[in-house]
């Protein structure tokens, strides 16, 4: 029986600054956990000979942030093998038209390409008909996917090894588990391109909270869907095997999966009983301090920065977008929790509220100053 090569590109396209230029960086900063786990499930189903025993599956992948994506190349590579696809992975709305871009010019030259992401998964989930701009993808052949890969990428793979690619695959009602799924990973060579070796990897998916303004709920979904310990430890191991030790852990909050404390005691074994110095980076909400021992468990286990999703300081703005459990009277006790334990906080804050009009932002402005005047003196103090 004949050996037969078919070939995987996933792409992470950056996006295009106000005069059209890519915007890219010698060294990015925040890592794609889409990437690492397309390239770990992509990897899975080459191992698993997932197009049969006599196909050998070849993957590639590249982050535009801080590689220039050679089309060209990869157009010759897929066309002197025995099949392929380019996937466009984890393309925000910022990023669809470079993604489009990218697209056009592959499929001018009858290469597959498939595309998934929260701007599609985002739209098809929340809106009654297709924008105007997936429907340009959809129309040129580019199969649109929403939902999580997590047991469906082999399936793709077949699909396009066999010719048969769909316009749509849509798995936005059935979120898997994450159990003893395949964990992120990306190989050492990428790793490199962002500041400090930085990998990602989610611990979990999804958010109990109801954020208008928010895309994960709508995508993700408002169950904690979370990695069994074992599995993270396993995923951790891998990546310090080559080097990286900084890790950003992309659950959008981290502080409501439900599995969070056996994560932290994991973590906190090996690091005593390995003498390992990670670094990780979170991300939670505003009440996370008044969960018992989760900030202490948190810097022990190696978090070394969190970032804070505090939104506004208008009560009136964070009713009107749903967002009750921020409480403004609460943030200063909030962010001593964190100084006390040594660990850097970061804060998000919106303006455009609908009651940010443009006669109301003085006094926006000057009560915010106020009030991180306030928050900055008690870390002085």
């Amino acid at each position: 029986m004949g050996h037969r090569r078919f070939v995987v590109e996933l792409i992470k396209p950056s996006h295009y600054d106000d005069d059209g230029y890519v915007i890219q960086w010698a060294k990015s900063w925040v890592p794609s956990n889409s990437l690492a786990c397309l390239y770990a499930i992509a990897q899975d189903a080459a191992a698993n000979h997932a197009l049969g025993p006599d196909v050998a599956i070849e993957i590639e992948a590249y982050d535009e942030c801080h590689t220039v994506i050679p089309v060209k190349k990869i157009a010759r590579r897929i066309q002197a093998a025995d099949g392929g696809l380019v996937c466009l992975v984890g393309v925000q709305s910022n990023q669809f038209p470079r993604a489009m871009a990218i697209a056009e010019q592959l499929r001018a030259q009858g290469i597959a390409v498939a595309a998934g992401g929260f701007h599609i998964s985002g739209c098809l989930s929340m809106l009654p008909e297709l924008p105007a701009d997936i429907v340009a993808m959809r129309d040129l052949g580019v199969a649109l996917f929403a939902g999580e890969a997590e047991g469906r990428l082999a399936d793709v793979f077949r699909d396009a090894f066999n010719g048969t690619l769909k316009p749509i695959y849509n798995f936005m009602n059935d979120l898997p588990g994450l159990q003893g799924q395949v964990t992120p990973f990306l190989p050492v060579e990428i790793l490199r391109r962002y500041g400090d070796q930085q990998g990602a990897f989610d611990a979990g998916r999804g958010c109990p909270f109801q954020c208008s303004f928010c895309t994960i709920i709508n995508v993700q979904g408002r169950k904690s869907r979370w990695r069994d310990a074992d599995d993270v430890e396993a995923l951790l191991r891998t990546s310090i095997a080559q080097g990286t030790r900084r890790f950003f852990i992309t659950d959008d909050n981290f502080a409501r999966n439900r599995n969070w404390e056996a994560i932290f005691d994991r973590l906190i074994e090996i690091q005593s009983r390995d003498q390992l110095d990670l670094s990780l980076t979170i991300q939670v909400d505003t009440l996370c301090h008044r969960i018992p021992n989760f900030v202490e468990k948190a810097a022990r286990a190696g978090v070394k920065r969190v970032f804070i999703g505090l939104e506004n300081i208008n009560p009136d703005n964070l009713l009107g977008a749903k967002k009750k459990q921020n409480r403004v009277h609460e943030y200063r006790e909030l962010f001593l929790a964190w100084r006390q334990h040594k660990v850097i906080t970061y804060a998000g804050y919106i303006l455009g509220f609908p009651n940010d009009t443009p006669a109301r932002m003085p006094v926006i402005l000057r009560l915010y100053r106020r009030n991180f005047r306030s928050i900055c003196s008690s870390f002085l103090s």
